[in-house]
């Protein structure tokens, strides 16, 4: 039980670490020429051979979601260790539903921005930079998470276990 523990963990931080490694891409390389000159930058996105992000979110998504109930579950004796866990699962959480609520939304606008006649790419602008700030808010919530599965794969793994003082 102890090595299935250990194992979920380290599952559960490379989905992680996956997760953020996307974020960090998406904020530093692809987001900032997308979003500061809609609607001409669609052309990143449309056709046959714009990029579609989605497809790597919906892949590694899931298995962040059930490797971290997977851990939550194998971990939940030890107290220390679900109280990071919970903090973890529950940023992961909120970021889904942020993502669901004001992410996901606010991109298929983008994408349609090119149809839009009546709103000025100056507005476009504007609404990409307040996206931007809000995903990088986003994704350092996303950092403190990953830390907290960190600070639980280094506490004491077995229930119980007291370091002896003489040794």
């Amino acid at each position: 039980m102890i090595q299935a523990r250990q194992i979920s963990l380290y599952a559960a931080l490379t989905f992680w670490a996956i997760i953020i490694g996307g974020v960090m891409y998406s904020l530093i390389v692809y987001f900032p020429p997308y979003l500061s000159h809609l609607p001409e930058s669609n052309k990143l996105i449309a056709g046959d051979y714009g990029l579609h992000d989605e497809h790597f979110w919906q892949f590694v998504h899931p298995f962040t979601i059930v490797t971290i109930i997977v851990t939550l579950i194998l971990n939940w004796r030890i107290k220390k260790r679900r109280k990071l866990i919970l903090v973890a699962f529950s940023i992961y959480a909120l970021a889904i539903v942020a993502t669901g609520t004001y992410f996901l939304p606010n991109l298929r606008a983008f994408a349609s921005s090119s149809s839009s006649t009546t709103i000025p790419a100056s507005e476009w602008y504007q609404r990409g930079q307040t996206w931007q700030y809000f995903s990088w808010i986003r994704g350092s919530s996303l950092y403190v998470g990953f830390l907290m599965l960190l600070i639980a794969l280094t506490t004491n793994h077995v229930q119980g276990y007291q370091p002896n003082a003489n040794s």
